[in-house]
């Protein structure tokens, strides 16, 4: 029987996931260079972003009901320096820290909802915990597919409802 907890964690998962192939999609075809490319020193690159979002989510989501979801070891300045990574490095990181999220949220249940866990010694439910990564993500997947549209210029194809062409 389907609960108002289940309800919600598979409307979660299935969010996420949208998100996730959403970026995966704008970034399938760009390049390195393209991957690592500054519209200007206080901008971040693609490579960036998706650098963030993955430590974000791995520490996080790394024995998060039991531990701070800041980690010590997280350097989250890091991640926002631009330093030009590999594609495949790059894609390789970015599939760990999805699947740490993923792992953590598809093994809650009801009861875990209400659970209180700490980001930044902060307390939030698992559910607030949740929504905050849920607002989070999808900001930084639009900079991600904004970037890549226009990288992409003439070469892009709509990720979700193309424009209609007015002839």
């Amino acid at each position: 029987m389907e609960t108002l907890g289940s309800n919600y964690l598979d409307s979660v998962i299935k969010l996420f996931r949208y998100y996730k192939e959403l970026a995966d999609r704008a970034v399938a075809g760009l390049s390195d260079e393209q991957l690592n490319w500054l519209y200007n020193e206080q901008s971040n690159s693609i490579a960036t972003i998706m650098k963030h979002i993955a430590g974000n989510s791995i520490s996080r989501w790394t024995d998060f009901m039991n531990s701070d979801g800041e980690k010590p070891n997280r350097d989250r300045d890091g991640e926002f320096e631009h330093t030009a990574m590999d594609k495949a490095v790059l894609l390789e990181f970015w599939r760990k820290g999805w699947q740490c999220l993923f792992d953590a949220v598809s093994a809650l249940t009801d009861a875990d909802l209400l659970h209180i866990i700490y980001i930044r010694n902060e307390a939030h439910t698992v559910t607030q915990a949740i929504n905050r990564q849920l607002a989070h993500l999808p900001y930084h997947v639009g900079q991600i597919v904004f970037v890549a549209k226009m990288l992409s210029g003439d070469e892009w194809r709509s990720l979700t409802i193309p424009k209609k062409t007015r002839i």
